[in-house]
């Protein structure tokens, strides 16, 4: 048995993630900033020790020091999102007995995409401070293990999905109702020729590389692994499949990228469209098929069904 901290538990990925740990034996503590409900209920939280911790109140180079006092032997950090805040992480961990670190990146780290499927060590281009945060953490931690054999594993997700959020829907944004709009059979316009794409996993295979990663430790060790499914898929395909999802006719349109943003308005809707296509992209996944055994559960339509019924139970539609 080991002592995990996981650092945002109770997240989309930690709601996943957690239940798997402690049935493999762990000790588990999950930190979070308050205590809210997993987005997936399992008797396995009985077991959990809860710790309150708010990352973006902490003054500098508290939060890090805190998580360090847990003394933990695996530290599972989801929810950094600077390079400051992971080099502050690195020199605080230094001193205790950790045995791992696992980083959760994000394939926006990647940008632009050059060569397809993409690979974790091609060169990445960022589009947006986020990405680009991500990338330096993942470069930093990188070189503390060539250097001084920090025990870092980078994790890089996609489009996460799953039940009880709103995933991405098939014009490239967190808009729900884009969803209520087929299921009702009406028209929907997708910006330029609907050929760029996106890659949906499910939070469940996002937790399985993280959890493989911990199994794996030594393979996994200086590497980084992109945490998505099988495929990818258009915005175009993504659409036919939700029409027949809801057994409707396709209406779908297409428009110019300046005609589209027209027509959509939402300034918010319009950049996480725009950063979403503008990578596009498809992931490969053998690096980690063939280091930590990753075995994707779930197919991107299962994922996306799943998401979408989720909605439709619930009574998202009536709410939006």
């Amino acid at each position: 048995m080991m002592k995990v901290v996981v650092i945002g538990g109770r997240g989309h990925i930690g709601s996943y993630l957690v239940p798997k740990l402690v049935k493999a034996g762990h000790q588990v503590l999950c930190v979070s900033r308050g205590i809210s409900n997993p987005y997936k209920n399992d008797p396995a939280w009985n077991e959990v020790e809860q710790v309150v911790l708010d990352r973006e109140k902490a003054t500098s180079g508290e939060f890090e020091k805190r998580i360090a006092a847990l003394s933990a032997d695996i530290v599972v950090d989801l929810i950094n999102f600077s390079v400051e805040s992971t080099k502050s992480m690195v020199e605080s961990l230094g001193s205790t007995n950790l045995s791992h670190y696992l980083f959760c990146s994000s394939i926006w780290a990647h940008g632009r995409a050059t060569n397809l499927p993409m690979r974790e060590d091609q060169p990445k281009y960022p589009l947006d401070e986020y990405g680009t945060q991500k990338l330096k953490s993942e470069l930093y931690l990188h070189e503390r293990f060539r250097q001084e054999g920090f025990p870092g594993t980078v994790i890089m997700p996609g489009q996460i999905s799953g039940p009880g959020w709103s995933i991405i829907n098939p014009v490239g944004n967190a808009d729900y109702m884009i969803f209520d709009k087929i299921r009702r059979g009406e028209e929907i316009a997708i910006p330029n020729f609907g050929m760029e794409t996106l890659h949906h996993v499910h939070a469940d295979d996002v937790a399985q590389v993280f959890y493989n990663a911990i199994v794996h430790r030594k393979a996994a060790l200086g590497e980084s692994f992109h945490a998505v499914g099988d495929e990818s898929i258009t915005l175009f395909g993504y659409a036919q499949a939700m029409y027949r999802f809801f057994g409707k006719d396709e209406k779908i349109k297409f428009l110019p990228w300046n005609e589209w943003c027209d027509i959509t308005k939402d300034k918010e809707h319009i950049e996480k469209t725009y950063l979403h296509i503008a990578r596009s992209g498809q992931f490969s996944i053998e690096k980690a098929k063939s280091l930590i055994d990753y075995r994707p559960r779930h197919t991107l339509l299962e994922t996306v069904e799943e998401s979408v019924s989720y909605m439709v139970e619930h009574k998202w539609f009536e709410r939006g």
